[in-house]
């Protein structure tokens, strides 16, 4: 294994940890808002530490590039979808939870 190899794995092993924490935040967490506050931004930091650790992986800049094209438009797919989601919840009248 080279340098970047080592590298890259604690890069795996947290965005592993964050697509974990944020699986976990949507099955635990009480209501729609904060399931999908959770869940988009435990998945673009646990998919951003991703695409680092394969561009440290990768051999070209090219394909790092690329990568790193895929994960902003993931992003930007993720916050839309969030927010249209959110907003069509509030217009149906979805309450947040509120303790008892």
């Amino acid at each position: 294994m080279t340098a970047l190899d080592w590298l890259a794995l604690p890069c795996f092993a947290a965005s592993a940890f964050f697509f974990l924490a944020g699986t976990v935040g949507l099955l635990r967490f009480p209501d729609l808002y904060t399931r999908l506050h959770a869940l988009t931004k435990a998945d673009n930091l646990g998919l951003g530490l991703a695409v680092v650790g394969l561009c440290l992986r990768s051999g070209s800049l090219a394909e790092s590039l690329k990568l790193l094209l895929a994960w902003l438009l993931a992003m930007l797919a993720s916050s839309t979808s969030c927010h249209l989601v959110a907003r069509a919840a509030l217009r149906r009248g979805v309450k947040p939870w509120r303790r008892p």
